[in-house]
């Protein structure tokens, strides 16, 4: 389905310079090198079913994932990796731990990329190298991911806890240990799950390296605090144009990360605007129950193919002036609402018709669209 541009959209937002970094490619996703950044997730079902994997997969897909990755913790994983990589619609990223031998079981599956963690390098013994010949040869990237829970014990002992220092100091260790061996398609995750020392920890390694970062906050939480966490870190980094991939590791289901990690990429203008909602939090002004108008106005309108700003707003102090400014917009009071397109007042409707009036507007405007209904477009 072709997207239209309704022509009324946020106006243009001015994007942060993103910081100079090498470029990779994870499958056919360029990461770093100022490429669109990515939004990633983590599948939650046993990798060795691969039909539930790959249902899951889709699904965040759907939502706007560009990358996956998967755990694989036994054989019966890795013996299910072809599969599931073969039929992915994104890129599979490998998350490996302890057991070598599936980081070229993932490499062999034709996986994008493999994700090892220094805190258990110790178990891949002299394998290093090993692994970096593997992945050479098959243009496969290495993530280097650093926990503040799995962080080396010599490193812990050394700053006393896991300070930003002891996470990037920890990071470029095991960078080092791949480039002695040429190896330098890598990608680094230092994570924490407290969200400013995420943020020091990722600043100072921007400084002292030119890898691709993966931004995230570990352990965020419950999807509300969990969210808010992940935004403030995730955009105090990407304003200042740290960051190519992003995940917000909630404990929500994947698809709810990959909404989350979408919505914090349109905020700052890295990503498309889909549907926005502007509506009001509500006042003694009020005369109709704007939070559950708001509601319905993001259920009717989830999954409309067109980028779209709907103001949603309970009374008539700001709401005219919002909803002018919006592609659709609804004014209400005394139990009636003030439909606006375009900038123009177009119908005052009952309350119980504003959803189907909205509806219908912005049908006529992907309809008046300019290029709708030219070859190569949709509906």
């Amino acid at each position: 389905m072709t997207v239209i541009d309704l022509g009324l959209s946020a106006p243009p937002v001015q994007t942060p310079v993103r910081r100079r970094t090498r470029q990779l490619r994870v499958g056919d996703v360029p990461v770093g090198g100022g490429t669109p950044v990515s939004v990633q997730t983590m599948t939650t079902t046993n990798t060795a079913d691969v039909d539930a994997t790959l249902q899951q997969i889709a699904a965040v897909t759907a939502a706007g994932c560009d990358i996956v990755r998967v755990a694989v913790p036994s054989a019966d994983d890795a013996a299910a990796l072809p599969a599931t990589v073969a039929r992915s619609p994104i890129p599979v990223i490998a998350d490996i731990h302890f057991q070598p031998r599936y980081v070229f079981a993932a490499i062999d599956a034709g996986c994008a990329a493999v994700r090892v963690n220094p805190g258990n390098i110790k178990k891949f013994d002299d394998r290093v190298g090993e692994i970096a010949q593997a992945a050479s040869a098959a243009h496969v990237p290495i993530r280097i991911g650093v926990n503040a829970g799995s962080l080396d014990a010599r490193l812990l002992a050394k700053h006393g806890s896991a300070t930003p220092e002891a996470l990037v100091e920890s990071a470029l260790w095991e960078c080092s240990l791949f480039e002695e061996h040429g190896f330098t398609d890598l990608k680094i995750a230092v994570k924490h799950h407290d969200p400013m020392t995420m943020v020091a920890a990722n600043r100072l390694l921007a400084e002292r390296c030119d890898y691709p970062l993966h931004l995230g906050v570990t352990e965020a939480g419950p999807a509300f605090q969990g969210s808010i966490k992940s935004a403030v870190a995730l955009g105090i980094l990407l304003s200042e144009g740290i960051g190519d991939t992003i995940r917000v590791s909630v404990s929500a289901p994947p698809v709810e990360q990959v909404k989350a990690g979408c919505h914090i990429l349109a905020s700052l203008g890295l990503r498309p605007r889909k549907l926005e909602i502007v509506s009001c939090p509500g006042c003694g002004r009020l005369q109709v129950d704007i939070h559950r108008l708001a509601d319905r106005v993001e259920a009717a309108f989830t999954g409309f193919p067109h980028p779209l700003r709907i103001a949603v707003m309970g009374c008539v102090v700001n709401g005219p002036g919002e909803s002018r400014e919006a592609d659709l917009g609804v004014s209400c009071g005394n139990g009636k609402g003030q439909i606006f397109a375009r900038g123009q007042v177009v119908a005052t409707v009952p309350e119980s018709q504003i959803i189907d009036r909205l509806l219908e507007e912005a049908l006529r405007l992907a309809d008046d669209a300019p290029g709708n209904g030219e070859e190569g477009s949709a509906p």
